[in-house]
């Protein structure tokens, strides 16, 4: 049922769009007829049959990335079957597909074909034939979806104002794909694109997602310690590269914790920490490693810089040198950010479609790190509630503030991280808490 309903999803938020109809002479409930009818005609039980075989023949030969030949070859032939017009090769083994008139606008539809160096543990009858290599993150399933959608795309090509474009795109884990097709033109013309990922977080036949930013940008790091080895038992005569590089791990937690917005999302982590081979010398030089991630440009670009500056200034305050690789051209990945009015136009068709208690928009939350120990938090008395306003009365607020001071005088303000009493009023009551200048 999941695979029936996720491609339908993307299949309806394309037609949608693209219908050579007037969508203001529609009626709300000629409109919401128009997702439930193709989910329909995407259930159909021999086209869920070839999308589940198709998965399958996927799951069993997984390909890492730039290396998806088989994978690409077996959807360029699924394409031939459609009367589907393709390009290959784009960026090593992607493929781009037509459906619709060849005329603007142009839609992009993208599924990633890559898979992970891991080796499949389940035992079951389509369980991966190729050693230390296993499609874990569900780029199966995405490429299985997206040529169901061109299938019942090319069906309904007649209705379609505009071209759809099917990106099978190589190299999703790590190595650069997206951007390597991008270089190849595969933008050309498009004016806007969609994707989609499975997620076992989720509930089969529910959606998920939110607008503005959705997944972190992200880069990697490495930095080589270098100092002066010797033996263990003369650490007097050492610049010692070990200790340089653990103080290093450490205040490199500082960034987040000290220097980060609380509300600006961001990560840093170390991964990697790798010194000398002997129990009793000390080495010339540690490698260590890691990721940052953070949900806007600005914030990932400082922390880049932050990184090198405390890697290589705390390395010397224990007389040892350090250089820094981010490895940017192909593993700096930017933020993906959801347009709001696509974002919203997804949020009405998969509510007509699947109905709304199974579309979720994602709620931004604090990250808050755990740790475990005995402590007192006197929580009769210093443990404040959230203060939480109420949609509706906030909403009049803002009405008779508006009334009053005038519009421009209203602000939208950011959430911030003091507290204040009101809030146990908030538990209790509607409410809504405002400030003035």
């Amino acid at each position: 049922m999941g695979f029936r309903k996720l491609v339908s999803v993307i299949l309806i938020f394309t037609l949608f769009w693209l219908l050579p109809i007037s969508i203001y002479s529609l009626s709300s409930a000629e409109l919401s007829e128009i997702p439930t009818n193709f989910l329909i005609y995407a259930q159909k039980p021999e086209h869920v049959k070839w999308m589940v075989d198709v998965r399958r023949r996927i799951h069993e030969n997984p390909e890492l990335g730039f290396e998806e030949f088989e994978t690409s070859k077996l959807i360029r032939e699924e394409l031939d079957k459609m009367g589907i017009v393709s390009k290959h090769p784009i960026a090593v083994t992607g493929v781009i597909g037509y459906v619709g008139s060849g005329e603007p606008p142009f839609v992009a539809l993208r599924a990633d074909m890559d898979a992970l160096p891991m080796q499949e543990m389940v035992e079951w009858d389509h369980k991966s034939k190729i050693p230390g290599k296993m499609h874990a993150c569900g780029h199966d399933a995405h490429v299985a979806m997206l040529l169901g959608a061109a299938k019942i795309l090319q069906d309904h090509r007649q209705h379609l104002k505009g071209t759809v474009a099917l990106f099978f795109q190589p190299a999703e884990e790590e190595a650069g794909g997206a951007k390597r097709m991008i270089e190849n033109g595969a933008l050309e013309n498009i004016n806007a694109i969609f994707g989609l990922h499975v997620s076992a977080a989720i509930l089969s036949g529910s959606v998920s997602s939110r607008p503005g930013p959705v997944l972190a940008g992200c880069g990697i790091f490495e930095a080589v310690i270098s100092g002066k080895g010797v033996h263990a038992t003369i650490t007097r005569h050492t610049i010692d590269t070990i200790l340089a590089a653990s103080n290093v791990v450490l205040s490199l937690q500082h960034l987040v914790s000290r220097e980060a917005d609380p509300l600006d999302s961001q990560v840093v982590t170390v991964t990697k920490f790798h010194g000398g081979d002997a129990f009793d010398v000390v080495p010339d030089s540690v490698t260590i490693g890691g990721t940052f991630r953070a949900l806007s440009k600005e914030s990932l670009l400082e922390l880049m810089h932050r990184l090198e500056e405390v890697i290589v200034a705390q390395a010397s305050v224990n007389k040892c040198n350090a250089t820094v690789e981010f490895f940017a051209d192909d593993n700096l990945y930017p933020v993906t950010y959801n347009n709001e009015i696509l974002h919203q136009h997804f949020i009405n068709v998969a509510g007509d479609m699947l109905g709304t208690q199974k579309v979720e928009v994602i709620v931004e939350q604090a990250v808050v790190d755990t740790c475990n120990a005995t402590v007192d938090f006197f929580a009769d008395d210093s443990l404040y509630p959230l203060t939480y306003n109420n949609g509706v009365l906030h909403q009049h607020f803002v009405n008779v503030a508006g009334d009053m001071l005038g519009t421009q005088n209203v602000e939208d303000m950011k959430t911030i991280m003091g507290s204040e009493y009101f809030s146990f009023f908030s538990e209790h009551f509607l409410d809504t808490f405002t400030f003035s200048g």
